[in-house]
Protein backbone atom coordinates (compact mmCIF):
# COMPACT_ATOMS: atom_id res chain seq x y z
CA UNK A 1 0.00 0.00 0.00
CA UNK A 2 1.27 3.20 -1.03
CA UNK A 3 2.01 6.21 1.65
CA UNK A 4 -0.78 7.98 0.06
CA UNK A 5 -3.55 4.94 0.74
CA UNK A 6 -2.15 3.96 3.88
CA UNK A 7 -2.38 8.23 5.10
CA UNK A 8 -5.89 8.15 4.16
CA UNK A 9 -6.65 4.76 5.53
CA UNK A 10 -5.20 5.61 8.56
CA UNK A 11 -6.74 9.15 8.72
CA UNK A 12 -10.40 8.30 7.66
CA UNK A 13 -12.20 7.06 10.60
CA UNK A 14 -11.28 10.30 12.81
CA UNK A 15 -12.64 12.74 9.37
CA UNK A 16 -15.39 10.71 9.50
CA UNK A 17 -16.24 11.25 13.30
CA UNK A 18 -16.33 14.94 12.64
CA UNK A 19 -18.97 17.16 10.91
CA UNK A 20 -18.54 17.27 6.99
CA UNK A 21 -17.41 20.88 7.26
CA UNK A 22 -15.12 20.47 10.51
CA UNK A 23 -13.33 17.32 8.62
CA UNK A 24 -12.67 20.01 5.44
CA UNK A 25 -11.51 22.61 7.76
CA UNK A 26 -9.19 19.78 9.84
CA UNK A 27 -8.01 18.73 6.44
CA UNK A 28 -6.82 22.36 4.84
CA UNK A 29 -4.90 22.38 7.65
CA UNK A 30 -3.08 19.23 7.73
CA UNK A 31 -2.13 20.00 4.17
CA UNK A 32 -0.72 23.51 5.14
CA UNK A 33 1.71 22.05 7.25
CA UNK A 34 2.83 20.21 4.12
CA UNK A 35 6.12 21.85 2.32
CA UNK A 36 5.17 23.19 -0.97
CA UNK A 37 6.03 20.32 -3.53
CA UNK A 38 6.54 20.80 -7.36
CA UNK A 39 3.56 20.01 -9.52
CA UNK A 40 4.21 17.23 -11.76
CA UNK A 41 5.97 16.39 -14.93
CA UNK A 42 4.25 16.01 -17.91
CA UNK A 43 2.56 12.91 -18.38
CA UNK A 44 3.76 11.07 -21.95
CA UNK A 45 0.82 10.15 -23.20
CA UNK A 46 -2.29 13.07 -21.33
CA UNK A 47 -0.15 16.09 -21.31
CA UNK A 48 -1.91 18.79 -23.05
CA UNK A 49 -1.08 22.55 -23.95
CA UNK A 50 -4.60 24.43 -23.85
CA UNK A 51 -4.78 28.57 -24.07
CA UNK A 52 -1.51 28.61 -23.98
CA UNK A 53 -0.72 26.68 -20.61
CA UNK A 54 0.91 23.38 -20.87
CA UNK A 55 -1.13 21.11 -18.28
CA UNK A 56 1.24 18.21 -17.48
CA UNK A 57 -1.97 15.83 -17.38
CA UNK A 58 -5.61 16.34 -17.46
CA UNK A 59 -6.98 16.11 -13.21
CA UNK A 60 -7.56 19.14 -12.01
CA UNK A 61 -8.85 19.98 -8.39
CA UNK A 62 -12.60 21.81 -8.84
CA UNK A 63 -13.40 24.99 -7.02
CA UNK A 64 -15.07 24.56 -3.56
CA UNK A 65 -11.64 22.49 -1.84
CA UNK A 66 -9.30 25.36 -1.30
CA UNK A 67 -11.40 28.44 -0.88
CA UNK A 68 -9.39 30.65 0.02
CA UNK A 69 -6.09 29.98 -1.36
CA UNK A 70 -4.47 27.89 1.34
CA UNK A 71 -2.84 24.83 -0.47
CA UNK A 72 -2.70 24.82 -4.03
CA UNK A 73 1.00 24.19 -4.21
CA UNK A 74 0.37 21.31 -1.88
CA UNK A 75 -2.91 20.07 -4.19
CA UNK A 76 -0.19 20.30 -7.12
CA UNK A 77 2.38 18.64 -5.28
CA UNK A 78 -0.11 15.49 -4.80
CA UNK A 79 -0.74 15.02 -8.72
CA UNK A 80 -3.29 17.25 -9.69
CA UNK A 81 -2.89 18.69 -13.36
CA UNK A 82 -4.14 22.05 -12.30
CA UNK A 83 -5.93 23.42 -9.53
CA UNK A 84 -8.78 25.91 -8.94
CA UNK A 85 -8.71 28.06 -5.98
CA UNK A 86 -12.30 29.98 -4.93
CA UNK A 87 -14.97 30.98 -5.22
CA UNK A 88 -13.64 33.91 -4.00
CA UNK A 89 -15.73 37.36 -4.19
CA UNK A 90 -14.64 41.09 -3.82
CA UNK A 91 -16.31 41.07 0.33
CA UNK A 92 -15.51 38.71 2.36
CA UNK A 93 -18.70 36.87 3.30
CA UNK A 94 -19.92 34.34 5.96
CA UNK A 95 -21.94 32.36 3.94
CA UNK A 96 -24.96 30.10 4.42
CA UNK A 97 -25.93 29.02 8.57
CA UNK A 98 -24.47 25.61 9.44
CA UNK A 99 -24.42 23.43 8.80
CA UNK A 100 -24.89 23.52 5.13
CA UNK A 101 -22.12 20.20 4.47
CA UNK A 102 -23.13 17.09 4.04
CA UNK A 103 -21.80 13.63 3.29
CA UNK A 104 -24.10 11.13 1.54
CA UNK A 105 -21.53 7.96 2.44
CA UNK A 106 -24.44 5.15 1.25
CA UNK A 107 -24.89 7.54 -2.45
CA UNK A 108 -20.81 8.27 -2.64
CA UNK A 109 -22.21 11.99 -2.95
CA UNK A 110 -22.22 15.12 -1.19
CA UNK A 111 -24.97 18.23 -0.70
CA UNK A 112 -23.72 21.44 0.12
CA UNK A 113 -25.05 24.89 0.55
CA UNK A 114 -22.31 26.31 1.48
CA UNK A 115 -23.31 29.89 -0.42
CA UNK A 116 -19.92 31.66 -1.10
CA UNK A 117 -18.22 31.67 2.07
CA UNK A 118 -14.90 32.91 1.49
CA UNK A 119 -12.29 35.81 3.15
CA UNK A 120 -12.70 37.87 0.07
CA UNK A 121 -10.43 39.55 -2.92
CA UNK A 122 -7.76 40.78 -0.35
CA UNK A 123 -6.99 37.90 1.58
CA UNK A 124 -6.76 35.43 -1.58
CA UNK A 125 -4.70 38.17 -3.24
CA UNK A 126 -1.88 38.20 -0.36
CA UNK A 127 -1.99 34.29 -1.00
CA UNK A 128 -1.19 33.99 -4.37
CA UNK A 129 1.19 36.81 -4.44
CA UNK A 130 3.37 34.88 -1.65
CA UNK A 131 3.08 31.35 -4.37
CA UNK A 132 4.31 33.73 -7.36
CA UNK A 133 7.63 31.92 -7.50
CA UNK A 134 5.97 28.70 -7.45
CA UNK A 135 5.51 26.88 -10.81
CA UNK A 136 1.86 25.28 -11.54
CA UNK A 137 -1.58 26.17 -13.17
CA UNK A 138 -3.94 27.78 -10.32
CA UNK A 139 -6.99 29.40 -11.78
CA UNK A 140 -9.24 31.36 -9.88
CA UNK A 141 -12.92 31.10 -9.33
CA UNK A 142 -14.76 34.37 -8.99
CA UNK A 143 -17.98 35.21 -8.11
CA UNK A 144 -20.48 37.86 -6.54
CA UNK A 145 -21.27 38.82 -3.09
CA UNK A 146 -24.85 37.90 -1.70
CA UNK A 147 -26.04 41.65 -1.34
CA UNK A 148 -24.32 43.29 -4.10
CA UNK A 149 -26.09 45.71 -6.00
CA UNK A 150 -23.86 44.89 -9.18
CA UNK A 151 -23.11 41.63 -9.34
CA UNK A 152 -21.70 41.65 -13.14
CA UNK A 153 -19.18 44.60 -11.51
CA UNK A 154 -18.20 42.05 -8.89
CA UNK A 155 -17.19 39.66 -11.55
CA UNK A 156 -15.51 42.35 -13.23
CA UNK A 157 -13.43 43.38 -9.98
CA UNK A 158 -12.60 39.66 -9.53
CA UNK A 159 -11.07 39.69 -13.04
CA UNK A 160 -8.77 43.20 -12.05
CA UNK A 161 -8.01 41.77 -8.96
CA UNK A 162 -6.30 38.33 -10.07
CA UNK A 163 -5.37 39.86 -13.40
CA UNK A 164 -1.57 39.48 -12.85
CA UNK A 165 -1.97 35.76 -10.40
CA UNK A 166 -4.10 33.67 -12.23
CA UNK A 167 -3.41 30.69 -14.84
CA UNK A 168 -6.83 31.48 -15.69
CA UNK A 169 -10.85 32.76 -14.66
CA UNK A 170 -13.94 30.64 -13.79
CA UNK A 171 -16.65 32.84 -14.02
CA UNK A 172 -19.11 30.65 -11.70
CA UNK A 173 -22.42 31.70 -12.17
CA UNK A 174 -24.27 28.50 -11.69
CA UNK A 175 -24.24 27.72 -8.01
CA UNK A 176 -27.50 27.36 -6.84
CA UNK A 177 -26.71 28.67 -3.44
CA UNK A 178 -26.91 32.12 -3.99
CA UNK A 179 -30.16 33.44 -4.90
CA UNK A 180 -30.75 35.06 -8.44
CA UNK A 181 -27.18 33.98 -9.32
CA UNK A 182 -28.49 31.24 -12.36
CA UNK A 183 -30.66 34.07 -13.91
CA UNK A 184 -26.82 35.44 -15.06
CA UNK A 185 -27.12 31.82 -17.65
CA UNK A 186 -30.00 33.74 -19.66
CA UNK A 187 -29.17 34.96 -22.99
CA UNK A 188 -29.12 38.33 -22.43
CA UNK A 189 -27.60 38.47 -19.12
CA UNK A 190 -25.05 36.20 -20.13
CA UNK A 191 -23.94 38.76 -22.99
CA UNK A 192 -24.01 41.39 -20.79
CA UNK A 193 -22.03 39.94 -18.28
CA UNK A 194 -19.42 38.29 -20.83
CA UNK A 195 -19.49 41.40 -22.44
CA UNK A 196 -18.11 43.56 -19.41
CA UNK A 197 -15.75 40.76 -18.45
CA UNK A 198 -14.00 40.90 -22.00
CA UNK A 199 -13.76 44.68 -22.55
CA UNK A 200 -11.92 44.38 -18.92
CA UNK A 201 -9.72 41.79 -20.07
CA UNK A 202 -9.03 43.61 -22.93
CA UNK A 203 -7.09 45.69 -20.78
CA UNK A 204 -4.60 43.29 -19.82
CA UNK A 205 -0.93 43.83 -19.91
CA UNK A 206 -0.96 39.57 -20.89
CA UNK A 207 -3.80 37.28 -21.82
CA UNK A 208 -5.62 35.35 -19.70
CA UNK A 209 -7.71 32.23 -19.94
CA UNK A 210 -11.36 32.79 -18.96
CA UNK A 211 -14.10 30.04 -18.59
CA UNK A 212 -17.46 29.68 -18.34
CA UNK A 213 -19.29 27.64 -15.40
CA UNK A 214 -23.03 25.97 -15.76
CA UNK A 215 -25.09 23.93 -14.16
CA UNK A 216 -26.43 20.90 -15.64
CA UNK A 217 -29.93 21.59 -14.79
CA UNK A 218 -30.14 23.29 -18.24
CA UNK A 219 -32.69 22.01 -20.96
CA UNK A 220 -31.43 21.30 -24.81
CA UNK A 221 -32.49 25.02 -25.70
CA UNK A 222 -30.64 26.73 -22.98
CA UNK A 223 -27.11 25.41 -23.89
CA UNK A 224 -27.86 25.87 -27.37
CA UNK A 225 -28.20 29.58 -26.35
CA UNK A 226 -24.91 29.43 -23.69
CA UNK A 227 -22.75 27.53 -26.63
CA UNK A 228 -23.94 30.72 -28.67
CA UNK A 229 -22.97 33.72 -26.45
CA UNK A 230 -19.66 31.65 -25.86
CA UNK A 231 -18.61 31.48 -29.35
CA UNK A 232 -16.03 33.37 -31.02
CA UNK A 233 -13.34 33.48 -28.35
CA UNK A 234 -15.98 35.02 -26.00
CA UNK A 235 -15.24 32.47 -23.66
CA UNK A 236 -12.05 30.12 -23.80
CA UNK A 237 -13.58 27.04 -21.98
CA UNK A 238 -16.59 25.73 -20.46
CA UNK A 239 -16.94 24.31 -17.34
CA UNK A 240 -19.55 21.47 -17.16
CA UNK A 241 -21.15 21.37 -14.42
CA UNK A 242 -21.78 22.38 -11.48
CA UNK A 243 -23.75 20.40 -8.46
CA UNK A 244 -27.37 19.91 -9.52
CA UNK A 245 -30.62 21.22 -7.63
CA UNK A 246 -32.42 17.76 -9.06
CA UNK A 247 -32.61 14.97 -6.39
CA UNK A 248 -32.31 11.16 -8.59
CA UNK A 249 -33.28 8.31 -6.28
CA UNK A 250 -30.82 8.87 -3.23
CA UNK A 251 -30.62 6.71 0.20
CA UNK A 252 -29.01 8.92 2.64
CA UNK A 253 -30.48 10.17 5.21
CA UNK A 254 -28.99 13.63 4.18
CA UNK A 255 -31.35 13.21 0.43
CA UNK A 256 -33.52 15.78 1.70
CA UNK A 257 -30.88 18.60 2.63
CA UNK A 258 -31.26 21.40 0.94
CA UNK A 259 -28.72 22.32 -2.08
CA UNK A 260 -26.33 21.53 -4.52
CA UNK A 261 -25.79 17.76 -5.46
CA UNK A 262 -22.63 16.65 -6.46
CA UNK A 263 -20.88 13.16 -6.48
CA UNK A 264 -21.93 9.87 -7.94
CA UNK A 265 -25.52 10.64 -8.70
CA UNK A 266 -24.23 13.86 -10.86
CA UNK A 267 -22.32 11.54 -13.09
CA UNK A 268 -24.72 10.95 -16.07
CA UNK A 269 -26.48 14.16 -15.89
CA UNK A 270 -23.12 16.41 -15.85
CA UNK A 271 -21.99 14.07 -19.13
CA UNK A 272 -25.17 13.92 -20.92
CA UNK A 273 -24.91 18.04 -20.63
CA UNK A 274 -21.18 17.86 -21.47
CA UNK A 275 -21.83 16.13 -24.75
CA UNK A 276 -25.22 17.89 -25.44
CA UNK A 277 -22.73 21.16 -25.30
CA UNK A 278 -20.39 19.65 -27.31
CA UNK A 279 -22.45 19.09 -30.26
CA UNK A 280 -23.99 22.40 -29.43
CA UNK A 281 -21.06 24.31 -29.83
CA UNK A 282 -20.05 21.45 -33.24
CA UNK A 283 -16.44 20.69 -30.37
CA UNK A 284 -14.93 23.96 -31.20
CA UNK A 285 -15.24 25.64 -27.76
CA UNK A 286 -12.91 23.34 -25.09
CA UNK A 287 -14.78 21.69 -22.82
CA UNK A 288 -13.70 20.58 -19.01
CA UNK A 289 -15.74 18.05 -17.66
CA UNK A 290 -17.03 17.83 -13.83
CA UNK A 291 -18.85 15.72 -11.74
CA UNK A 292 -19.09 11.95 -10.75
CA UNK A 293 -15.85 10.80 -11.64
CA UNK A 294 -14.56 8.49 -9.02
CA UNK A 295 -12.17 6.44 -11.12
CA UNK A 296 -10.70 6.33 -14.46
CA UNK A 297 -13.91 4.72 -16.00
CA UNK A 298 -15.77 7.48 -15.19
CA UNK A 299 -13.28 9.62 -16.57
CA UNK A 300 -12.48 8.42 -19.46
CA UNK A 301 -16.26 8.90 -20.12
CA UNK A 302 -16.07 12.27 -19.98
CA UNK A 303 -13.61 12.58 -22.53
CA UNK A 304 -15.86 10.37 -24.80
CA UNK A 305 -18.27 12.73 -24.37
CA UNK A 306 -16.47 15.71 -25.04
CA UNK A 307 -14.06 17.12 -22.55
CA UNK A 308 -10.66 17.98 -22.75
CA UNK A 309 -10.05 18.35 -19.13
CA UNK A 310 -11.54 16.74 -15.75
CA UNK A 311 -11.69 18.15 -12.28
CA UNK A 312 -12.43 16.12 -9.38
CA UNK A 313 -13.55 17.30 -5.94
CA UNK A 314 -16.46 15.08 -4.39
CA UNK A 315 -14.70 11.47 -5.24
CA UNK A 316 -12.22 12.51 -2.91
CA UNK A 317 -14.33 12.62 0.40
CA UNK A 318 -14.40 8.61 -0.42
CA UNK A 319 -11.55 8.03 -2.00
CA UNK A 320 -8.91 10.80 -0.92
CA UNK A 321 -6.00 11.92 -3.24
CA UNK A 322 -4.84 8.38 -4.30
CA UNK A 323 -7.61 8.89 -6.75
CA UNK A 324 -5.53 11.04 -9.21
CA UNK A 325 -3.07 8.73 -9.53
CA UNK A 326 -5.50 5.84 -10.22
CA UNK A 327 -7.10 7.67 -13.25
CA UNK A 328 -4.10 9.02 -14.49
CA UNK A 329 -2.66 5.06 -14.56
CA UNK A 330 -5.84 4.25 -16.20
CA UNK A 331 -6.82 6.15 -18.99
CA UNK A 332 -3.91 5.66 -20.99
CA UNK A 333 -5.04 1.64 -20.99
CA UNK A 334 -8.82 2.47 -21.73
CA UNK A 335 -7.43 5.19 -24.35
CA UNK A 336 -5.38 2.18 -26.15
CA UNK A 337 -8.82 -0.12 -25.80
CA UNK A 338 -10.33 1.98 -28.25
CA UNK A 339 -7.57 2.70 -30.64
CA UNK A 340 -6.93 5.96 -29.85
CA UNK A 341 -3.51 7.73 -29.34
CA UNK A 342 -4.12 10.64 -27.60
CA UNK A 343 -6.54 12.75 -25.27
CA UNK A 344 -7.59 14.52 -28.74
CA UNK A 345 -8.35 11.59 -30.81
CA UNK A 346 -11.03 10.29 -27.86
CA UNK A 347 -12.66 13.82 -27.60
CA UNK A 348 -16.07 14.01 -28.28
CA UNK A 349 -16.11 10.57 -29.62
CA UNK A 350 -18.98 9.08 -27.55
CA UNK A 351 -20.95 12.14 -27.82
CA UNK A 352 -24.10 11.48 -30.05
CA UNK A 353 -24.82 8.41 -28.10
CA UNK A 354 -24.39 9.96 -24.70
CA UNK A 355 -26.25 13.00 -25.14
CA UNK A 356 -29.70 10.71 -25.13
CA UNK A 357 -31.33 9.45 -22.08
CA UNK A 358 -29.89 6.48 -20.66
CA UNK A 359 -33.15 5.21 -21.42
CA UNK A 360 -33.53 6.28 -25.24
CA UNK A 361 -30.04 4.59 -25.93
CA UNK A 362 -30.08 1.71 -27.83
Amino acid sequence: MSLARLGFALSRPLLYSLDAEQAHRLTIKALSCLPSAAPPAPHPQLSQKLFGLDFPNPIGLAAGFDKNAEVPDQMLGLGFGFVEVGTVTPRPQDGNPKPRLFRLSEDQAVINRMGFNNEGHGAVRRRLQARAAHRGIVGVNIGANKDSADRMADYVSGLVAFAELAGYFTINISSPNTPGLRNLQSTDELQKLLERLNAARAAFSKPVPMFLKIAPDLGNDELQDIARCCAGGAVDAVIISNTTLSRPALRSPHRSETGGLSGRPLRSLSTQALARFFLASKGKIPLIGVGGIEDAASAFEKILAGASLLQVYSALVYRGPVLVKDVLSGLPVLLASRGFASLAEARGADAPATRLDPADRT
